[in-house]
């Protein structure tokens, strides 16, 4: 469904009242994961009808990626301080460290149940990466058209694969979360040198 259909069939929740049910709907997912959160719960929580919740979204996946869409404190696109260095550090800056530390572990289990469930998987492709690398293709073709970074450079396409992937391969290699520190130093040491920039 097209983001203008989406649009038209939200229409009717006021966006208090959509960003309410957004909040519970994380809220839940962070108490007891993707697998034991229902549509009765969510409704319960919000003193909303299930049949408003599935009139508004058609299921629960969809819920659930529409609400982390939505909630993300900002999107790449968003920012723009003049160079693309400073728009990935910028980017780390606006997320609260405690957080950060919170949305990994939601995001570990979210991606465990992506794994187990299509619909679940195909919800999120859909409603928040697909849109989550548009905004990253936005903030580098600023730069492009800046001039500060070569339209053919090969390691362009491949920003989120090194933010996302940095992030993810710490805890693995190192047992520990990735922190502010953490990410500042590898947007200098991996992402500035692999993108050409100085």
């Amino acid at each position: 469904m097209s983001p203008e259909a989406n649009a038209a069939r939200r229409s009717r929740l006021t966006p208090e009242r959509e960003r309410e049910l957004y909040e519970a709907v994380v809220g839940l997912l962070r108490e007891v994961g993707y697998e034991a959160l229902t549509m009765d719960a969510v409704a319960a929580r919000t003193r909303a009808s299930k049949a408003t919740l599935y009139r508004q979204w058609k299921g629960k996946p969809e819920l659930v990626a529409t609400a982390l869409r939505h909630l993300k404190p900002v999107s790449p696109a968003d920012i723009d301080t003049g160079s693309l260095p400073g728009d990935l550090h910028e980017l780390v800056r606006c997320h609260d460290e405690g957080e950060v530390k919170r949305d990994q572990e939601l995001m570990r289990g979210l991606a465990h149940a992506a794994f187990q469930n299509e619909d679940l998987f195909r919800a999120l492709r859909e409603l928040l990466i697909e849109p989550e690398l548009a905004s990253f293709r936005d903030l580098v073709q600023r730069a492009v058209d800046r001039g500060e970074l070569a339209a053919d450079s090969p390691a362009r396409g491949f920003l989120p694969h090194m933010l996302f992937g940095g992030a993810l391969a710490r805890p693995i290699i190192e047992g520990i979360d990735p922190d502010p520190e953490y990410s500042h130093r590898f947007i200098d040491a991996v992402v500035v040198p692999a993108l050409g920039l100085s």
